[in-house]
């Protein structure tokens, strides 16, 4: 294996990131993708095909997820070269998954084109499974997140998930990749097998598993844009509370939403009637607000508290963010370097009631739970609508944003059901069903989004079956590649 082919992979993993939002080249990461499994035909041992993975990893993550410098550095205090240090080091963590997943390309492939892309989806698909389950997980990047409308493979959302369509195209990738180093000849069987494909998702795109229930609501979606160097300064939190009271007063509506911790401080110590005051403002209807709660144990929750029409309800975060929200074992010296406030969390409840609003029923999620397809899913099947509220402001104006609105279009398609977002600085959207934006707030602006949302019922074979289709198949493309491999190594003994 030459230089050569490591920065070629490298900058293949680093184009992969033009496929997602903000660019939105949906076609561009089956390219990139076709390059390292073209490489990785060429492989003679295993090791070789990790570094290749290592290297496409490195490239990837590295150029999409730099916006965590800014939360690290600019708002955690972290020194520039330590944070900087930091990110690498997490990002050759995370391209460990595509380093193992072509590992274990090289070794089990059968050199025939069409069972190598088989095994290239399973292997590929079980490498971002696996990426987003251990510690906890981290799914940013998916390379599925990449496809949605106007992608064809969109429509498999519904079906399989997130998982189920990157196993679709890494082995289109593969297919590619594969078929070129064979020859440009050889791509016959290869577009015959894509068009099917890609005609097969794009019928699907049209097939309705939810249909309306309830009246439309009324919504006002609330953009706050509070710098996050100025939301935790103890003499500006009455300034930022009479902003929400005001910002609700003048826009009423069956529902209106304020980002996460739009409230920063604990619940317990808001001046007296203060919420009660939030509450009235909406004229009748329910206000949803992101604010910290503290129980009798002194554990503190990230959460979402409703006032106003119905008596109420709270929704705690349940996956917190490491290193954001809670410290992992042995990691205390990463918070004498950062300073994060409410850095303290405890999760809430896996299962936990819907919020009510008129005929209603909200299933709340909080920052990147919704990232998260598996999770999203189970607390869907109750619901009628899915709201998350977020706060940004951590990470600047970089991909964060974007890239976030692009994994709740995700989340819509995969269960049906309309998505509403509230953040503090972007992007603050109404997501239909099918994960098309509705309508959608530019972002570092203070704003107010109102529309109407039509809630769903129903249920989406990915909400029944959840990720195990998506393992499922990667395990039809895998096995028969390990047996073959199997009886190989034991007819040589």
């Amino acid at each position: 294996m030459r230089l050569r082919h490591l920065i070629l992979a490298m900058l293949a993993g680093a184009a992969t990131v033009l496929g997602f939002a903000p660019f939105l080249l949906f076609p561009l990461p089956l390219v990139t993708l076709a390059v390292l499994f073209g490489l990785l035909a060429g492989c003679r041992r295993a090791g070789e095909g990790f570094a290749l993975g290592l290297a496409w990893g490195l490239g990837c993550f590295v150029a999409g997820i730099s916006w965590l410098y800014v939360a690290l550095h600019r708002f955690g205090g972290m020194p520039g070269p330590i944070a900087a240090a930091c990110i690498f080091l997490f990002a050759a963590y995370l391209a460990l998954w595509p380093a193992l997943s072509a590992m274990a390309f090289v070794r089990l492939r059968a050199h025939r084109a069409w069972r190598d892309a088989l095994l290239a989806g399973g292997v590929w698909v079980l490498g971002e499974w696996l990426r987003g389950w251990v510690f906890t997980g981290f799914p940013w990047l998916s390379i599925a997140n990449s496809q949605t409308p106007p992608s064809p493979l969109a429509g498999f959302f519904p079906l399989v998930g997130v998982y189920g369509v990157g196993a679709l195209l890494a082995m289109l990738a593969a297919g590619l990749g594969l078929m070129l180093r064979k020859g440009p000849g050889r791509l016959g069987p290869w577009c015959i097998a894509t068009v099917l494909i890609l005609g097969s998702g794009q019928a699907l795109r049209s097939v309705r598993y939810t249909e309306p229930a309830g009246a439309p609501l009324r919504v006002a979606l609330i953009q706050t844009n509070v710098e996050q160097d100025l939301k935790w300064q103890p003499e500006r939190l009455r300034q930022w509370l009479d902003l929400n009271l005001q910002l609700v007063r003048e826009h009423p509506a069956d529902l209106v939403v304020l980002p996460e911790s739009t409230l920063p401080m604990l619940a317990d110590r808001l001046p007296p009637g203060y919420l009660e005051q939030l509450g009235a403002a909406a004229g009748g209807g329910t206000v949803v607000a992101g604010v910290f709660m503290r129980d009798t144990a002194e554990h503190i929750y990230n959460a979402a508290v409703s006032l106003g029409a119905r008596p109420g309800q709270h929704y705690a975060k349940h996956h917190l963010v490491p290193f954001g929200e809670y410290s992992p074992p042995t990691f205390g010296w990463f918070y004498r370097l950062a300073k994060i406030p409410m850095s303290d969390q405890t999760a809430g409840a896996a299962d936990q009631p819907m919020m009510a609003v008129a005929d209603q029923r909200l299933a709340l999620n909080i920052c990147y739970e919704d990232v998260f397809g598996n999770q999203i899913r189970r607390r869907a099947g109750d619901a009628t609508v899915l709201v998350n509220l977020s706060n940004l402001a951590w990470y600047g104006d970089s991909f964060a944003q974007p890239q976030h609105l692009q994994m709740a279009r995700v989340r819509a398609i995969e269960t049906g059901r309309p998505m509403l977002r509230a953040t503090n600085t972007g992007m603050t959207a109404a997501i239909a069903p099918d994960g098309t934006v509705a309508a959608v707030l530019p972002a570092f602006t203070r704003d107010v989004l109102e529309t109407q949302v039509q809630g769903m019922t129903g249920t989406t074979p990915y909400m029944r079956w959840g990720d195990a289709l998506a393992l499922a198949l990667a395990g039809l493309m895998v096995v028969p590649s390990a047996l073959r491999r199997g009886r190989r190594r034991r007819s040589s003994t």
